[in-house]
């Protein structure tokens, strides 16, 4: 972005960059300053401001759009529709929303950056180590003679539990590290910091309403090392540079892919013989598969069918023990791990307060969560040889009968 904007400003051309978190616009002044671009003629702002006082800023040649898969807010319209002669560029890691909008209203082209595998090669991102309760046990899955999985079986491979204890699990699996963990809310974040610290672990919480001072020494206390890790509901899922977070802990469950991989590439800033540790409390990984895997990205969106998306991204919140620091979804009125009395909520799961989390292999996910996609399709719904070859394994048809699949579908000729 900087050599784009450093060209643009070169020729005596005006500039507006776009962001939506103050830590981004210092961030990207810095940037800017140490990559020779001539900050005269350049604005650099949060949206909320800009799009109250766009009537008064100069025509610039060439906007940029950080994070923009915010772009389709009216904010962002604004702004962009005052300005219909300037070249407009996104940029964002998750071209995806998930109301399942696209984004052809707005954008004429989709640039695909490097797949993430070809990055971790290049040394440009580190790789991971992914830690996640195991969701689902295929072997479990029986078929009814209608084709379909009978529901208790179903019941029985798929439970929604949240696992494990999230300072033990951090001592266990990311013991020193520098680490960024994401609650569901605010109270929840200050508990973590809490819980961190009675384990001599030095931990800080930051929200919406920690003062702007304050948050700037936090967050270079972070960055000076003398904070080991950082709770938070919502702030630093975006945009913000951090290179020294080495784990991401996730206390807080999503539907939202984007939002999954922003908590979850926080982690993989490259270093020297580094390797990132994800510790996944809620199974997203479930939903998503690894952060590492490659995405199909488009502009034209997938439709939610059915489901009501607006006014929230998370499915609901868990539980977390304000005496033991356990957590999970609630069953009962005490902690299933200490017995201690808790809040009040209406979300019961069945809990397992002796599992825990293991490292995730990347193949056995990709084929559970295949056999997930196929299980209740019909054949002529089956369109690639990975389907075909699941849908069997969990039909336990013979192997004769993939053959004929193939060759009725035209993929093999004899």
């Amino acid at each position: 972005m900087a050599e784009i904007a450093r060209r643009t400003t070169t020729r005596g051309n005006r500039i507006l960059f776009i962001v939506h978190r103050k830590e981004i616009v210092d961030q990207v002044v810095s940037t800017f300053s140490a990559q020779g671009v001539d900050m005269d003629l350049s604005k650099i702002g949060m949206v909320q401001t800009i799009t109250r006082h766009v009537d008064k800023l100069q025509e610039p040649a060439v906007i940029f759009v950080d994070e923009a898969h915010h772009v389709l807010a009216k904010s962002y319209q604004r702004i962009l529709e005052a300005f219909p002669n300037a070249v407009k560029l996104m940029f964002t890691a998750t071209p995806i929303r998930l109301s399942g909008d696209g984004f052809t209203s707005i954008a004429d082209d989709l640039i695909v950056g490097k797949p993430i595998d070809w990055l971790i090669e290049q040394g440009n991102l580190a790789p991971v180590a992914y830690y996640a309760p195991k969701q689902i046990n295929t072997e479990m899955l029986k078929v009814k003679r209608n084709g379909e999985f009978s529901d208790d079986s179903i019941k029985k491979a798929i439970k929604p539990k949240i696992y494990g204890n999230a300072v033990n699990n951090y001592l266990r699996l990311a013991n020193g590290k520098q680490a960024i963990a994401y609650t569901y809310n605010v109270d929840s974040a200050k508990q973590l910091a809490d819980a961190f610290n009675k384990h001599g672990i030095t931990a800080q919480e930051v929200d919406g309403k920690t003062p702007k001072v304050e948050r700037d020494e936090i967050i270079q206390q972070y960055r000076d090392g003398k904070i080991q890790i950082v709770t938070n509901a919502e702030l630093f899922t975006e945009g913000l540079d951090l290179p020294n977070v080495d784990c991401v802990i996730m206390l807080r469950p999503t539907q939202s892919l984007a939002l999954f991989l922003q908590f979850s590439m926080r982690s993989m800033n490259p270093r020297e013989g580094k390797t990132a540790v994800i510790i996944d409390h809620v199974g997203n990984v479930e939903r998503f598969g690894l952060p590492t895997e490659n995405r199909n990205w488009t502009l034209q969106g997938k439709k939610n069918k059915g489901k009501k998306t607006a006014g929230s991204e998370t499915v609901p919140g868990v539980t977390i023990c304000p005496k033991c620091f356990g957590t999970f979804y609630k069953q009962g009125d005490t902690c299933p791990y200490c017995g201690a009395e808790l809040p009040k909520d209406d979300h019961k799961v069945e809990v397992d307060g002796k599992a825990e989390l293991e490292k995730v292999d990347a193949e056995q996910l990709a084929q559970t969560r295949l056999m997930k996609k196929v299980k209740n399709k019909k054949p002529e719904e089956l369109h690639s040889v990975a389907e075909i070859v699941a849908y069997q394994k969990i039909h336990k048809y013979k192997p004769g009968w993939v053959y004929f699949q193939l060759k009725k579908k035209g993929m093999i000729r004899k």
